[in-house]
């Protein structure tokens, strides 16, 4: 696992940062996160999937591909969330199933959701921080209490 904070120059971040936040970027709202009925709700616009690009806002994002090297991307989408009463986590899972690699997560914002992992390890959301590991291994966020949303990029890729 590798964690890197500062990840992206300051100017390509705050400029991805605001064209997330931009009124005319689309997001869509989903009544799970993980599994069909798990009773989460969030935000997502999702940039690739199963290798096939599925927007037309992939161009934001493409100096991040370059910055993680990436060679194939087989996933890559946004989450957005709004802040709750309680910290809790949501369930384990991988991002993909169907081909080796590594999920990267950009967070966009700081606040005190994490991300765990079945091995145990934690990461908090810090702005700008970057963590990188192999995608089989399994992970959740959390909710959050103090920021008005969260939002993680998350990339699968090879």
């Amino acid at each position: 696992m590798r964690i890197e904070d500062n990840f992206l120059d300051t100017i390509y971040f705050d400029f991805l940062y605001n064209k997330l936040l931009d009124n005319n970027f689309p997001w869509y709202f989903q009544n799970s996160k993980v599994v069909d009925n798990d009773n989460e709700n969030q935000f997502t616009h999702l940039f690739f999937d199963m290798g096939k690009q599925t927007s037309n806002y992939v161009n934001i994002i493409e100096p991040l591909l370059k910055t993680l090297e990436v060679n194939e991307v087989f996933k890559a989408k946004v989450n957005f969330t709004y802040k709750q009463n309680v910290i809790r986590p949501h369930l384990y899972h991988v991002d993909i199933d169907y081909a080796k690699g590594n999920t990267a997560i950009l967070y966009m914002n700081t606040n005190n959701g994490k991300t765990l992992f079945k091995n145990g390890q934690e990461v908090d959301s810090i702005a700008n921080r970057l963590v990188v590991f192999g995608n089989t291994l399994e992970h959740t966020g959390t909710t959050h209490t103090d920021s008005k949303y969260r939002i993680v990029l998350n990339i699968n890729y090879k």
